[in-house]
């Protein structure tokens, strides 16, 4: 198989100067002459493919090789990329920047390479005028692998400044693509860990993604930029496919015996009911069994999830449905399983506490041994207490925001078999997150992680799975497998 979908790559020379302004803005100004855009992000931030989903229409999809490996660069794009008239991946941090202590491991640099596509590098030319040359030319020539093909100058002063820039920038043979002025509609809200999402102003957030997608009109060549991209080079192999990758990974081991802390209370362990059968498949007299159905926070305090992971827990036959624990006072009808990803909930903690019946709800389904898989903000959700406020109660820790930021990349073992993973299997994840939780681990860990110390930590405690660690499914597709097939047989 050939790909060949145009693409680029926006990158920069560091954090800060304004590559999803660029690379939003391009999304939504291509989008807006009627092209089928593919949007991508370099790294495991959850938060930017939200503004590049609104800008597109199309889910937003991560590219990150320490997480997936390197092989699954290419497979991962052109599955995001199928169909589409042009792609465009956002870098992360600076051009060569990427995991510590790996080399070009994860960077932008590195996928442009696998992705065989040109970069476009944005910089931020607010404190620079001829300086700028000797910048472009550094990042151009650092690596020949990687085609630097243009740039696009942000945050420009005047008229002057951009005659100034451009005329230090004629002799580096990197073309100038574009010049955007400073403009403060475009600026998008932040706090402690990073961009609002999406989820939780969506009616500003699309005034801003209009903004964007305006000021790279007025101040980029599209035509020249879509030309760049069709120059990008054919890829060969194939795409990413869920079902395949499910069907190919190890069947999951049998059931093993509970491991891990008693629920709070003991005598707390209701029936649980049983998952209702779809319409046009029976559980017994036809070997077909039910699909399971696995329910997946969303909303406003649970926005980061990796669209694979709902493609990959459909693929090994499970009934995906969405609820939202701000709103929703109970779980969907016949949930056999919960996945509580990443999020918010230290900013939404009154209003979850708020929401008893749904606490009880989730208390319920863990206590009576379905799967639950709580990543980062799930942990916090199922925690006793949040800064204070009650939450689920199924794990007997408390959870605080701290000013400590912990984030990174993580090599982890499984250290407990749980519905997830059988102990001794590897996963690469991230952290990032300014919360703590007391204990840090249960009596049965969900990880041991080797850096930046040696630990463990999470919990495996029934059918619960809950930790701070981020993983991306695509890289071991028996995970999605192993969950189902428990959520059928719990």
């Amino acid at each position: 198989m050939v790909i060949s979908v145009p693409r680029l790559v926006i990158a920069a020379p560091s954090s800060g100067s304004g590559k999803t302004t660029v690379a939003t803005g391009l999304m939504a100004a291509f989008a807006s002459r009627g092209l089928a855009v593919s949007p991508h992000k370099v790294g495991p931030d959850y938060i930017d493919p939200g503004y590049h989903a609104l800008a597109t229409g199309r889910v937003g999809r991560n590219l990150d090789a320490y997480l997936c490996g390197t092989e699954l660069i290419a497979p991962l794009f052109a599955h995001g990329a199928h169909g589409c008239d042009l792609a465009v991946v956002e870098g992360v941090m600076g051009l060569y920047d990427g995991a510590a202590g790996e080399g070009e491991l994860a960077s932008t640099a590195q996928v442009a390479k696998l992705l065989r596509a040109p970069v476009v590098l944005v910089v931020d030319a607010s404190s620079q005028s001829r300086s700028v040359a000797a910048l472009v030319h550094g990042f151009a020539s650092w690596d020949p692998e990687v085609r630097v093909a243009g740039v696009i100058l942000n945050k420009v002063g005047s008229s002057r400044h951009e005659e100034m820039l451009r005329e230090a920038l004629d002799a580096s043979g990197v073309p100038v693509l574009g010049c955007l002025r400073r403009a403060a509609q475009v600026d998008t809200p932040a706090r402690h860990l990073g961009l609002v999402p999406v989820a939780e102003r969506r009616s500003d957030a699309v005034d801003a993604v209009g903004a964007m997608a305006e000021q790279v009109r007025r101040g980029c060549d599209l035509d020249a930029l879509y030309a760049l991209a069709r120059g990008a080079g054919e890829l060969s192999g194939a795409a990413w496919d869920a079902a395949e990758v499910v069907a190919s990974s190890p069947p999951p081991p049998l059931p093993v015996p509970t491991l891990g802390a008693a629920p709070p209370d003991p005598r707390h362990r209701p029936e649980r009911p049983r998952p209702q059968t779809p319409d046009g498949l029976k559980d017994r007299g036809t070997g077909l069994r039910a699909a399971p159905r696995i329910a997946v926070a969303g909303g406003a305090a649970f926005t980061f999830s990796y669209a694979e992971h709902a493609e990959l827990l459909t693929a090994a036959g499970a009934e995906v449905v969405t609820f939202d624990p701000l709103r929703d006072e109970q779980l969907p009808d016949g949930t056999g399983g919960l996945v509580i990803g990443g999020g918010f909930p230290e900013v939404y903690a009154p209003e979850l506490s708020a929401n008893e019946p749904l606490r009880k709800a989730v208390a319920e389904l863990a206590f009576a041994g379905a799967p639950v898989a709580a990543e980062c903000a799930g942990l916090l959700y199922l925690s006793r207490e949040l800064d204070g406020q009650p939450m689920c109660g199924v794990l007997d820790v408390s959870a605080r925001m701290s000013e400590r930021l912990t984030l990174g990349y993580r090599d982890a073992v499984a250290v407990s078999d749980s519905a997830l993973a059988v102990a001794g299997t590897r996963m690469r994840g991230h952290e990032f997150h300014r919360t703590v939780v007391e204990p840090g681990a249960g009596a049965a860990p969900a990880w041991g992680v080797r850096a930046p110390e040696r630990r463990v930590e999470g919990f495996v405690q029934q059918g619960v799975h809950a930790s701070y660690l981020h993983a991306h499914w695509a890289a071991r597709p028996g995970v999605a497998r192993r969950f189902v097939e428990r959520c059928r047989t719990s």
